[in-house]
């Protein structure tokens, strides 16, 4: 188990303003494969003006509990808490959980040990879920590398967090369009679930995620983000989305075929696929600082890893320009 110290600047994907910095000269317009984001979004509806000039009331976000409940296969909508994006959510249970040795399994999103660590707990980075912890926290399926455990492996260490009032908090960030068993059937005390909605319908600058817990979790946490704590637009894009089964059903089939497509591209380049999701593809490259900046250059933005310089991250390209542009640089 490593310990995790100090707080220092954590990089992101999508980040073109340091992307401008890096390459000052590179081809315009920018293509930026740095997240893992739907590069085809949810066609939004079209919506009433006064989604936009009045508060959220509590049925609005009673219905889009509702249409999260039955798109993520949980019972009880009461065990639903939504909120604007998951960071928040991220943020927020640290603070409402007693200080406590937490684990979490890495390497992943850099955020989760980070927040953790802001709120005062002591927190170690590990490499599976077995730590003798008060708190485990996973990524499933991880990013950056795609890992994924069995449902039964992770309601197994829940069962043993909860028999001594400890947590398990499971990131299903990149689940939706994944053939992962997902935990929104099995919630219990002692687990909460987190969902992204912007990042599987290409719509993160809507700012909606949620939290799926037991009842009484469910309602610390929403009190702990106060009331509207999600825009009436968002409300309303959230539960025509979710209640999209096919729209949903097709883009899982399409960018599967597109991640199919980029391993291609990336195994002509010389490069070893390692893992990852229909949303992004990480592979290590002999000489991956060196295609890093030969991608800048020619205005295309991919994920590095200071930790481990020969590995890039890709999203998907969106169209048949920014397809054509990536292929380029890689033969």
């Amino acid at each position: 188990m490593v310990s995790v110290s100090g707080p220092a600047p954590i990089a992101h994907g999508g980040d073109l303003d340091a992307a401008r910095a890096l390459f000052p000269d590179a081809a315009a317009p920018w293509v930026d494969l740095s997240t893992g984001i739907n590069p085809v979004p949810y066609p939004c509806p079209l919506l009433e003006a006064s989604a936009f000039r009045r508060l959220p009331s509590a049925s609005d976000l009673t219905a889009l509990n509702a249409a999260a409940a039955r798109a993520y296969g949980v019972a009880d909508p009461a065990g639903i808490v939504a909120a604007p994006g998951t960071q928040l959510l991220i943020e927020t249970l640290p603070r409402l959980w007693p200080l406590a040795r937490v684990a979490v399994v890495g390497p992943t999103y850099a955020e989760h040990a980070a927040a953790w660590g802001r709120a005062g707990h002591s927190v170690a980075a590990v490499t599976d879920l077995d730590a003798d912890v008060d708190v485990v926290v996973v990524v499933n399926p991880n990013n950056p590398d795609g890992r994924s455990w069995p449902a039964a492996t992770l309601l197994a260490c829940a069962e043993r967090l909860a028999a001594r009032g400890g947590l398990l908090v499971v990131d299903e960030a990149f689940a939706d369009l994944e053939a992962v068993e997902t935990l929104g059937p099995h919630l219990r005390p002692g687990l909460v679930v987190l969902r992204s909605f912007g990042k599987t319908y290409g719509l993160a600058g809507l700012r909606l995620g949620f939290a799926l817990t037991e009842p009484a979790l469910a309602v610390r946490i929403a009190e702990a983000l106060g009331p509207w704590a999600v825009s009436g637009p968002a409300l309303s894009i959230g539960r025509a989305a979710l209640a999209d089964t096919e729209w949903r059903r097709t883009a899982a089939i399409e960018r599967g075929a597109d991640a199919g497509r980029l391993d291609r591209m990336i195994a002509r380049a010389g490069g070893r696929v390692v893992g990852g999701t229909c949303l992004f593809r990480t592979a290590d490259f002999s000489d991956g600082p060196g295609l890093f900046a030969r991608l800048g250059e020619a205005g295309i933005y991919v994920r590095r890893f200071v930790a481990a310089p020969q590995r890039l991250r890709f999203g998907l390209p969106a169209d048949k320009t920014e397809w054509c542009r990536l292929s380029r640089v890689l033969k």
